[in-house]
């Protein structure tokens, strides 16, 4: 292994570190808004993806689709999500985020992100510019993906 390649594989290993570190600290405030962490997963993608297929869901969680399948009938249950036919296919249902389903995400977003402010908030100046620039570099190793059209 050439020293660049240990280089990287030594930053790319702080790096997770650090970033499972981080989202384990945030992920307790799911708890207080009486969202579980997967479930904030999956209401997330819901948001911010559009609505979606079950399948194309369990694909993007990483997860079996009866693992899926029973986390939105669960969340359905809860008034977060539900299901619309397909518009081009009515075979196909979508799921898709309630009102009472953003809410919840807005509110357990605005928690952590405030939490990390105020980490942020210990940094030196220099320090919290140096973090907004790795922020940036993160975001286009790992760019959000297209949006469906709602």
């Amino acid at each position: 292994m050439t020293k660049r390649e240990g280089d990287l594989q030594e930053a790319a290993d702080r790096l997770h570190s650090a970033a499972i570190h981080l989202l384990r600290r945030l992920r307790v405030l799911d708890d207080e808004s009486g969202i579980s962490g997967p479930r904030a997963s999956v209401l997330s993608v819901v948001v911010f993806r559009g609505p979606l297929a079950l399948g194309e869901l369990a694909r993007i969680e990483q997860v079996r689709p009866a693992t899926i399948s029973r986390m939105v009938k669960e969340m359905e249950h809860d008034g977060l999500l539900a299901r619309d036919s397909d518009p081009a296919d009515g075979r196909i249902a979508l799921v898709r985020a309630t009102p009472a389903g953003r809410a919840l995400l807005k509110k357990a977003r605005r928690r952590r992100v405030q939490a990390l402010a105020r980490m942020l908030g210990q940094l030196s100046a220099a320090e919290r510019a140096a973090v907004a620039r790795a922020a940036a570099l993160i975001e286009s190793l790992a760019p959000d993906p297209p949006r469906r059209e709602r």
